[in-house]
Parts: C-alpha cells; structure tokens; sequence
C-alpha cells in the first residue's frame, strides 16, 4: 500500500515539474518566435519614436539600474549576513530581526515602490532619479541576498572555525580566510536571484525613475531613466494601435529575457569559479 501511495505521489510531482516546465517553455518560445524577427542592430542601437523604433535608452538605463542595486544590495546584504551569523547574540531580538527580513523577501514590489516614493523621492529629496530606483531596487533585493547568504554561511562546518580559532586566528581572520572561501558560492546565489529580479520589476521603478521615452541618455544619479520592463508596460498598455505596437513590445520582451539571462549567466560563472578554487 505504500508503495502505491509513493508511485502515486512520485507521478503526481512529476505532472506538477511536467507542466510547470512546459508552461514556461512554452511562454519562452511564444516570445522568441514573435520577438526575434523585430531585433536587430538598428532596434538595439536607436532612441525610440512612440510605438515603433529602438530600445538603446532601455537598455542602458536597466543596467544604471541593476549595476545601482547590486553597488548597494549586495555589500550590506553580506555584511547583514555575518553580522547575524557569526557575530549577533542568538535569541529573541535576532529572530524577530530574521522574522522581518523573511518577511520583507515576499512582500510586493509595488510596496517597495510606495516606499521608495516616499522616502527617496520626496523626503530625502532625490527626486524621480537613477539613484531613488537604484536604492528602491535594493532595497527590494536586500532580503533575498540576506537570507540566502546566512544559509550559506550556516552550512560551512563549524569545525572550520574552531579549528581556526584553536590556531590563534581573530574572529575576523577566521570568518575572512575560513568561512568566506566556502560560503561565497552559495552567498552569490542569492545575488544572482537578486539581479534577476531587480532586471524585471517594473512597479518599485515606475513611481521612482522611470520614463517612457527621453531625449538623451541620462548624465548624472540626479536624472531620469527609461527600462526595458517599463518600456514594455507602456507598449503593451497605453497604445490604442496594439498591433502597430505589439512588435516592438516582443522584441522588447526578448531583449529583457536575454539580458536577464546574460546577467544571471555570469553571475553563475562568477560562482562557479569560487566554487572551483574553494573545494571542501
């Protein structure tokens, strides 16, 4: 009888991963196929003009944007990490701060952006700018690189460290040569979560940087930006015409899912060559 009850709960999640990867196969295929005969050099390279032209702008301003994030996201999201692992007292308030960042990883992005809006924005003054959406991305990824760079921290034995500690090595000394070699794969999956998703979030940026079409490419942390997952909000939303607009609107949802893909891409060749040099 168990036996049976284990065949049929295999299948069962097998359907599940079945559907799930076809599903998202399919949707990946949908956008390839209809997206790929509008990209080319000219697409990649030139300013928009309404519905139709290029996405350069986009394109650029997403990675202002990413590379603004992660400058922030991810120093504080590791040093959070050891702080709580390695040096914070365990008890009551250190839970209650773990219960918190949990917390803030599944909250909505648009709240992020409502945070954003009201602290960045118009209380600090920063305006709707590059920096308002980089420090709003950030904020919105920090948790997830927390969490997954404490679990990651938690695997290494603790062996290691009183290993080192019986050497004479400081705390530090002992986190830094010790501790960090074997963690900083495993703490780069959380970045690499993080990038993904800062690349494609479209609300936390809506309400702090983002505008549809621009002139000239923004020249200092002070202007405005356009992004690639804004870009494709309005095309997909506000053109009367869809099907003048729903071209563009692929090519600029493949342009996204590669973009995603290359910085998740090297991210993972990043971690995958600590991993090579830090063998257990």
């Amino acid at each position: 009888m168990s036996s049976l009850s284990e065949r049929s709960a295999l299948l069962a999640l097998r359907l599940i991963t079945y559907l799930v990867v076809c599903t998202v196969g399919f949707i990946v295929f949908d956008i390839v196929i209809k997206g790929i005969g509008v990209v080319n050099w000219s697409f990649l390279t030139t300013n928009p003009q309404g519905a139709a032209g290029g996405i350069f702008p986009a394109i650029v301003g997403t990675l202002y944007l990413v590379f603004g994030a992660i400058v922030v996201a991810l120093p504080l999201g590791m040093a959070s990490a050891i702080y709580l692992t390695e040096y914070a007292k365990q008890g009551r308030l250190t839970n209650t701060i773990r219960l918190a960042i949990v917390t803030l990883a599944g909250v909505p992005s648009i709240v992020f952006g409502l945070f954003g809006l009201g602290l960045f924005v118009l209380f600090f003054g920063f305006g709707t700018s590059i920096l308002s959406g980089s420090l709003t991305l950030a904020c919105m990824v920090l948790p997830t690189i927390i969490v997954s760079s404490e679990e990651a921290l938690r695997a290494v034995p603790l062996a290691l460290r009183d290993a080192s500690l019986a050497l004479g090595a400081t705390k530090w000394e002992t986190i830094r040569k010790s501790v960090l070699p074997y963690a900083i794969p495993g703490m780069m999956t959380g970045s690499i979560l993080g990038i993904g998703r800062a690349a494609g979030e479209t609300a936390p940026i809506l309400l702090t940087v983002a505008a549809f079409s621009l002139p000239q490419l923004p020249r200092s942390v002070y202007d405005q930006v356009m992004a690639l997952p804004y870009h494709l909000y309005v095309l997909a939303t506000q053109f009367p015409n869809q099907d003048e607009a729903r071209p563009t609107a692929y090519g600029t949802a493949l342009v996204l899912l590669l973009l995603v893909l290359g910085l998740n891409t090297g991210a993972i060749v990043l971690r995958s060559h600590f991993r090579r040099r830090n063998k257990w």
